[in-house]
């Protein structure tokens, strides 16, 4: 991994695990957000908040077949989630797929169940009897950002701003 320290101020650089623990701990949910940013065919932006979750260094994440962000992803996989852990705002940038493999699917179910959301695997998606009104109607595709690029600003101290660019 490749770490460039921004900070201006003269703290000392903030190694990835800092962020890497939040993520393991972190459950999107009431008080938290993540948001989406994709780009149309046209190159205008799309933001919308989706439910991630980060596992095996990547961040999962639905979206309906029919919703701008999955059609904007159809098109251009890169995108990009940003969201505020407890003592460091992140940035990620990366590409997106969308997940058929069965198994991973099943897996995922089960992290969103244990999290609180009654998913369940059916021909190919999730389903549940509810989602974030973003998501669109079920079925809900699930996709998986492998991150390229994470940018942080501590929101407490030790302060500082990171770039770290991930390797393959």
């Amino acid at each position: 991994m490749e770490q460039n320290n921004l900070d201006i101020y003269g703290s000392e650089p903030i190694p990835w695990s800092r962020p890497l623990e939040q993520l393991k701990a972190f459950q999107a949910g009431p008080g938290t957000s993540i948001w989406l940013s994709t780009s149309s065919p046209d190159g205008r932006p799309h933001t919308a908040g989706v439910g991630a979750v980060w596992l095996d260094d990547r961040f999962y994440f639905t979206s309906g077949p029919g919703t701008r962000k999955s059609r904007n992803l159809a098109e251009n996989p890169n995108c990009v989630l940003s969201l505020s852990l407890p003592d460091i705002d992140l940035v990620v940038e990366g590409t997106a797929a969308r997940v058929t493999n069965e198994a991973t699917l099943l897996r995922l179910a089960k992290v969103y169940n244990d999290q609180g959301w009654p998913a369940s695997v059916k021909d190919g998606a999730l389903t549940a009897e509810y989602s974030a009104p973003s998501a669109g109607p079920p079925p809900w595709y699930l996709y998986v950002l492998t991150p390229t690029v994470a940018f942080g600003v501590a929101t407490s101290e030790p302060n500082g701003a990171m770039r770290w660019r991930f390797n393959g």
